[in-house]
C-alpha cells in the first residue's frame, strides 16, 4: 500500500502514465480477491467494506421488489439495511442455525432478494449456505450471502456456490480497514447504490481508493486459507475446552459446525461489560454482542434470536497474527476474572 500512500496518487481513470499504474494496481487486485473467492474478476465490485456491499446489494434488489427475507442472526447491517425496504426474519434454532425450508417459507411474489450469511459474527455457526442458494435459484428469487466473516478463514467458492451477490471486508482477512468488495454474478444488473461517476463499469461511482485496494489483493493472494483454518481451529477449541470446565460457563453456537476463528461463551453470574474490563486489565481484548452495538451496551440480538441469554456473553476471535501464547494468556485470565467479578457480586 505504501507507494499509493507516499507520493503514486493518481486516478485510475486517467490516460496518463501515473493513471494507468493506478489501473493496473486496481485491475491486479481485482484478480487476487476473484482467486481467493472462486469468482471471475469482473464480477468483482470494490467498495468502502462489507457494510456498503450489503447495502448495495439491498439497493440494487430494491427495483425487483419491496420485501427481503433473512434469518434473524444476520449483521445488523443486512437486517437495518433491509428494514428500510421491508423485512421478514426467520428464527433459528438455539445454536443460530437457520432451517433452508422455513427461511424459504417466507418467500412471497414480491420478495426481491433472500439474504443468508455464511458463517454468523458472534457466534461463528455456520449456515447451510449450499441448500439456500439452490432454493433461492429455483424459485428464481435473488440471494445475497454475506461471507465477511469466512473469506479467508474457510474455503470460499462464489461460482460453485451460485449465489447472484456476496460480500466480502478486507480486514477480517488482514487486509486494510475500509475496503471491501460486493461479488456480481455475470449477467446480473442491478442499479448502482452510489452514482456520480463510471468506475468499478458504471457499478459504483466515486474515487478508488487505490491503497486500501491494492492492500485488499495483497492480503487476498498471500492468506494461507487451510492452513489459518486449522490453526484457528485448534486455537479456538483449546479456548472453548477450557472455559466451559468452568461452573456456569457455556459455549454457544454449534461447537462443531462453526466458522474456525470465533467462539461465543455464556458467562453466568457476572456482567458482560465487567467481563470485558477484566480482561482488558489483564492484557487480553474481547468483547461481547455485536461489534456493531458495541456503544449500545445493549443484549445481543443474535443471541435473543437463539433464545439464550443475550446479557452475559463473550465473544472471542483469533486471528493471523493470534499466537498459542495469546491463547494461554486468555486461558489463564479467564478462570481468574469470573472468580474475581463473582466475589465481588457475592
Amino acid at each position: 500500500m505504501l507507494p499509493w500512500l507516499q507520493g503514486l496518487a493518481a486516478d485510475p481513470g486517467r490516460v496518463h502514465t501515473e493513471g494507468r499504474m493506478a489501473r493496473a494496481a486496481v485491475e491486479t487486485a481485482r484478480e487476487q480477491v476473484a482467486a481467493l473467492v472462486g469468482a471471475r474478476p469482473r464480477e468483482v465490485v470494490f467498495t468502502s467494506g462489507a457494510t456498503e456491499a450489503i447495502n448495495a446489494a439491498v439497493w440494487g434488489a430494491g427495483e425487483r421488489g419491496t420485501h427481503l427475507v433473512a434469518p434473524a442472526v444476520e449483521h445488523s447491517a443486512v437486517l437495518d439495511a433491509s428494514s428500510r425496504v421491508g423485512l421478514t426474519r426467520a428464527g433459528v434454532d438455539r445454536q443460530g442455525r437457520v432451517d433452508p425450508d422455513e427461511l424459504l417459507s417466507h418467500v412471497r411474489d414480491d420478495t426481491a432478494l433472500v439474504h443468508v450469511q455464511w458463517g454468523n459474527h458472534e457466534v461463528g455457526t455456520v449456515q447451510p449456505v449450499e441448500k439456500v442458494v439452490a432454493a433461492c435459484r429455483e424459485r428464481g428469487v435473488l440471494v445475497h450471502v454475506d461471507a465477511a466473516q469466512a473469506i479467508g478463514h474457510v474455503p470460499v467458492d462464489f461460482d460453485a456456490l451460485g449465489a447472484d451477490l456476496l460480500s466480502v471486508s478486507a480486514h477480517k482477512l488482514g487486509g486494510p480497514q475500509g475496503a471491501g468488495a460486493l461479488l456480481v454474478r455475470r449477467g446480473l444488473r442491478l442499479r448502482p447504490l452510489l452514482l456520480g461517476g463510471e468506475q468499478e463499469r458504471a457499478r459504483r461511482g466515486g474515487l478508488e481508493n487505490v491503497a486500501a485496494i491494492a492492500g485488499f489483493g495483497a492480503a487476498a493472494e498471500v492468506v494461507d486459507v487451510e492452513g489459518e483454518g486449522r490453526t484457528a481451529r485448534g486455537q479456538t477449541d483449546r479456548m472453548l475446552r477450557d472455559a466451559t470446565r468452568l461452573d456456569g460457563v457455556v459455549g454457544y453456537g454449534d461447537p462443531a459446525g462453526r466458522l474456525p476463528h470465533i467462539v461465543c461463551l455464556g458467562v453466568e453470574g457476572v456482567e458482560a461489560e465487567a467481563v470485558l474490563l477484566g480482561f482488558d486489565q489483564a492484557g487480553v481484548a474481547v468483547h461481547s454482542g455485536s461489534a456493531c452495538s458495541s456503544e449500545s451496551l445493549e443484549p445481543s440480538p443474535v443471541l435473543a434470536a437463539m433464545g439464550v441469554d443475550a446479557e452475559r456473553s463473550v465473544r472471542v476471535s483469533v486471528g493471523w497474527s493470534t499466537t498459542d501464547d495469546d491463547v494461554a494468556a486468555f486461558c489463564d485470565a479467564l478462570p481468574r476474572v469470573v472468580e474475581r467479578l463473582r466475589a465481588l457480586r457475592a
